[in-house]
């Protein structure tokens, strides 16, 4: 009795969660109820890059230095490729002590110093120079490239005309199949999602590669961002005349 209750509340739980995703309309007379589904493509107009800078040394100021010295190269770098260094965003700032923990007792061996850079371009032309520079040092780590659209809201109005127009057409072929006119509209409910791509970092021994390898084009040369993609799901019923 106790495994039958216990399965009763595991499937009452199910259902409600489905039920919070497609919402449950009671059936009306004189009505047709449908979903579509919808979407909305364009070519991106921002890219972020992101990147860590990290320094190790035997002491906490010795570290700071040098993660200083390693910023620094970095916004020389930004500045030769016509970006304003105060547009880069820190994202964190750690300086954290290193031990050796291959002994009974830890043993302080360093202290090392990271932080999170990111960096928002419109100009696409200086991403493949950018990665390429950051990678021929030995100052930055974890670098990623991700391309997106600033204005994410206007697709998404995009995405749901498209859902809505699909809903429409169905519910008018339902309502000439049953001998009706379809009517107004007398309820809608709309969601949205956005692809969302998991970009792997370029980790510290690819970016070794990549310096041993300076003469060959960076990898995203002389490729196209792919399109962020932006889909919608409609609910809607029409009134039948």
């Amino acid at each position: 009795m106790k495994n039958r209750v216990a399965i009763l509340v595991i499937l009452f739980a199910a259902t409600t969660v489905y039920s919070q995703d497609r919402p449950t309309i009671a059936a009306q007379p004189n009505t047709v109820f449908v979903g579509a589904d919808g979407k909305f493509e364009a070519a991106p107009d921002t890219v972020r890059v992101e990147f860590n800078i990290s320094a190790q040394e035997d002491t906490a100021p010795a570290a700071y230095d040098r993660a200083a010295k390693n910023a620094e190269q970095i916004r020389q770098i930004l500045r030769s490729n016509g970006i304003d260094a105060k547009t880069a965003e820190i994202g964190f700032f750690s300086l954290q002590p290193v031990y050796d923990w291959r002994t009974a007792k830890r043993k302080l061996v360093a202290y090392r110093v990271n932080s999170a850079v990111s960096l928002k371009l419109k100009d696409f032309s200086k991403v493949a120079p950018l990665v390429e520079q950051l990678a021929a040092t030995d100052v930055t780590a974890n670098q990623s490239v991700k391309y997106s659209l600033e204005d994410i809201d206007a697709a998404k109005v995009k995405a749901v005309e498209d859902a809505f127009r699909h809903a429409r057409e169905n519910a008018a072929a339902v309502a000439r199949a049953g001998g009706r006119v379809l009517g107004e509209l007398s309820y809608a409910s709309v969601d949205t999602a956005e692809q969302i791509r998991i970009m792997t970092p370029l980790a510290a021994q690819t970016m070794t590669a990549m310096r041993a390898q300076a003469e060959t084009p960076t990898p995203t040369a002389e490729f196209s961002p792919e399109n962020v993609q932006v889909t919608a799901h409609v609910n809607a019923m029409f009134n039948l005349k």
